[in-house]
């Protein structure tokens, strides 16, 4: 298969630049997988397009204010004249996977002049410092090791200082709206860098709805890194590898999928995270309670194993989320599901409308 079989037609204007004025308001595009057949509906009729007995699944990461600014310290460099220079200008850092209690990966930009062994001061506004942290290693692609001097709370200093990680395809700065509505209600576990966006749709009163109809609602967590906007470089799918990304399955939820499998009730996924730490762990046979770290690739002609149905917004072209989703729902079946949508003016990507695959 090559990449761009999964290209289509994008119009700019369909990429949301903002959240909908009510969460549960979006649209959503429905899609037998089975016939091919789409209809347009409302988010607000999800409840009643399951099942009693399902289990729905939800990843209730939270997102991280991950893009920071920084001063950098003077003190580095080769001659007493560079180590007392202060240098000037601030340089982003953009927090993408915690490596250990106080480690971090990072993109740092400009980063040419920010070398190993540098440190860098991260302040709020008025100047009080929150942060330091000095650059232990440099990668292969440019990115960053940080090592963060302890502080009593980390994340809550992160929150002081930081900026919500909007998608490269928002086209503006972030807001103080976005700190609210760029994060799913049930968001729970720190640690990610972009939304699970399949559940910002959901509001405390669509879920009790699902809960009236006698559907069950789980958690896992997958911690979304910065692979998830990473562009496709290579031709062929079988030559795409993805970043790894960290998830946790919960005993309760280990314990709920394993009776949904045996009693033959539907697992839904909603989102593409959810999906991929379900089949993940769906790889090693019954589900067990445990944390660990995948890299998991869903193209088609991949065995579901867990996954019934699919809550999902609507993605980039060629990227690896819309090579799942054609897995999932067969491509010719998806692919024409995505023309129909810009056809009816759907809004896309991580503010927009949204797809149930079933």
């Amino acid at each position: 298969m090559l990449v761009s079989d999964f290209h289509y037609d994008l119009p700019g204007e369909l990429i949301a630049q903002q959240p909908p004025a009510e969460r549960s308001g979006a649209r959503m595009l429905t899609l037998n997988r089975v016939t091919g057949a789409y209809a347009d509906n409302y988010f607000r009729d999800f409840p009643d397009l399951l099942h009693e007995g399902d289990l729905l699944v939800l990843n209730n990461s939270r997102v991280i204010p991950a893009r920071l600014f920084a001063r950098r310290e003077k003190g580095h460099g080769k001659t007493e004249k560079e180590r007392n220079k202060t240098p000037s200008g601030r340089v982003q850092v953009f927090l993408t996977e915690q490596k250990s209690e106080w480690e971090w990966t990072a993109l740092v930009r400009p980063g040419r002049k920010v070398l190993t062994g540098e440190a860098l001061i991260f302040e709020t506004p008025a100047g009080e410092k929150k942060l330091r942290a000095e650059v232990i290693a440099h990668g292969e692609f440019g990115e960053r090791t940080l090592r963060f001097h302890a502080v009593a709370d980390f994340f809550a200093a992160v929150e002081a200082i930081g900026h919500i990680p909007l998608p490269p395809y928002i086209h503006r700065e972030d807001a103080d709206t976005d700190r609210e509505r760029y994060q799913t209600i049930y968001a729970k576990q720190k640690g990610s860098v972009a939304a699970p966006t399949a559940g910002l749709h959901f509001t405390p009163e669509i879920l009790d709805r699902i809960r009236a109809r006698g559907v069950r609602i789980a958690y896992v967590t997958l911690h979304v890194g910065l692979g998830t906007f990473a562009p496709v470089r290579v031709e062929r799918v079988e030559d795409i590898h993805l970043h790894t990304e960290r998830y946790t399955l919960p005993e309760e939820t280990a314990r709920e999928l394993n009776a949904a499998q045996r009693e033959r009730r539907r697992i839904v996924a909603a989102g593409t995270t959810t999906v991929r730490t379900l089949e993940h762990c769906a790889l090693q046979g019954q589900f067990t309670p445990h944390s660990g770290s995948t890299s998991i690739f869903i193209s088609p002609g991949f065995q579901f194993r867990a996954v019934s149905a699919l809550l999902t917004n609507f993605h980039l072209p060629q990227s690896t989320l819309l090579m799942l989703v054609c897995a999932f729902g067969g491509a010719p079946n998806v692919l024409a599901a995505y023309h129909h949508a810009v056809q009816q003016r759907y809004r896309f990507f991580s503010y927009g409308d949204c797809m149930f695959l079933s």
